[in-house]
């Protein structure tokens, strides 16, 4: 990939020189049977009438591969036959979008659980994402989502979700543990911001509600068997990806940052507070097989003493094979790293193997930043992993990762899903 790039830059240096400065005249794409034209024109920034820009056409290929219908992009240049202008041509490898997923895993009390769902990601051709899912985790769950971040002009979007998700979820009190019956049914309206290539931002609100009912397990005096809540939130989501993709390898930078200002119609029983977290994240290449992939999570939330604290210890999270829910925190850091390895490589199907390590400490609900240094706190999960990856599947990656703790009770687990961890 990098070869062939050099080689295009050249290729344009080489005819600028020699036939001076021409103007782009045509820009063209080919094998985009699915997606239509008028909206990967939208999408690359090389227009008719512009001055030939390498650096420019590089970002296009760049944008294309970001797009979940376009598994892979190159571009073309030639002269035109009359000679007076440029023909830009970029050639698309499309994915199937079209995407029905499933999970199944085991809950706190071993049963049975699942999640089944379909998404659709370049709807009508249009790169417009919608789909949902049913999960049966004790309780019953459901959600839907529509994204279109091309509705409102070609970089600015709307995103619409609603969710009602029931879950059996622990609460950790001082003498012992709780379980209760959760549910949160919301809607959510996001307005969805391409501000550079490489940046793209998010502003939304999140009006929801919070019911809590007691099952079985520990009680205490000062935590009610059953509450609800209205609540809202706004919410502003920040993206830099810095990658640059070759099908299942990643080399660069990213950077998430998540913000949330959290307020309740009644403040007497959950005072407004304000959570964050970024994720910066970091990919390279070793050798031909190779991937090292390292995310490090930061989160920070307002230090309410409240068994319902928003940063969880789970395991399809931040911590392989460390269970579910097996804590609570208010603040939270957590690296993870691993090396990736293909191991085959044929056609459309990829079979990696990956070695991690996953290790993370949180701060307890009203206590300080000393939580961090506490051994109860900390959690170090080293574990192996395999990757069967479809190429021309958009995030068809069905992993399955081993994870093993070291630091006192610790556990060791199974974790199953649909795309790269991280």
């Amino acid at each position: 990939m990098k070869h062939y790039l050099i080689f295009q830059l050249l290729v344009v240096f080489f005819f600028t020189e020699i036939h001076g400065q021409l103007l782009v005249g045509r820009v063209e794409f080919k094998g985009n049977e699915k997606t239509r034209t008028s909206v990967l024109e939208k999408v690359v920034r090389s227009k008719e009438g512009m001055p030939l820009d390498s650096l420019l056409l590089l970002q296009d290929v760049a944008q294309l591969i970001r797009m979940p219908s376009v598994s892979y992009a190159t571009y073309k240049i030639r002269e035109s036959q009359d000679g007076k202008f440029w023909v830009v041509s970029f050639e698309i490898e499309e994915n199937f979008t079209l995407i029905p997923f499933a999970s199944i895993y085991t809950t706190n009390q071993d049963e049975f659980a699942y999640r089944v769902g379909l998404q659709e990601f370049n709807a009508f051709g249009r790169n417009i994402t919608i789909g949902g899912f049913y999960q049966k985790d004790i309780f019953d769950s459901f959600s839907f989502h529509l994204r279109h971040p091309m509705l409102l002009s070609p970089r600015v979007g709307l995103a619409l979700n609603y969710q009602n998700l029931t879950t059996q979820e622990p609460v950790f009190l001082e003498n012992g543990t709780a379980q209760y019956r959760y549910n949160n049914e919301s809607v959510e309206i996001l307005t969805l911001l391409q501000l550079y290539p490489r940046h793209r931002l998010e502003l939304g609100v999140n009006f929801f509600t919070e019911d809590y009912s007691y099952l079985s397990g520990a009680t205490a005096i000062d935590v009610p068997d059953a509450l609800r809540v209205d609540k809202y939130l706004i919410k502003t989501i920040y993206n830099y990806d810095g990658i640059n993709y070759h099908y299942q390898y990643l080399q660069g930078f990213r950077n998430t940052l998540n913000v949330q200002y959290v307020k309740s119609a009644d403040e007497s029983q959950l005072p407004e507070f304000v959570i964050g977290f970024v994720d910066l994240s970091y990919f390279k290449r070793v050798g031909q097989y190779g991937n090292w992939a390292n995310r490090l999570r930061i989160g920070l939330a307002s230090n309410i003493d409240t068994p319902f604290a928003p940063f969880s210890v789970d395991n399809n999270l931040n911590i392989r094979g460390v269970g579910n829910t097996i804590d609570r925190g208010t603040a939270t850091i957590v690296l993870n790293t691993e090396y990736r390895h293909t191991l085959v490589d044929k056609d459309w199907f990829v079979l990696q193997g990956n070695v991690f390590v996953d290790g993370g400490s949180w701060r307890n609900p009203g206590g300080d930043f000393s939580d961090f240094g506490k051994s109860q706190n900390i959690r170090i999960y080293p574990g192996v992993g395999l990757r069967f990856i479809h190429k021309y599947i958009f995030n068809a990656i069905f992993r399955i990762d081993y994870g093993y703790g070291v630091t006192p009770n610790s556990s060791q687990g199974i974790v199953f899903g649909i795309g790269q961890y991280f």
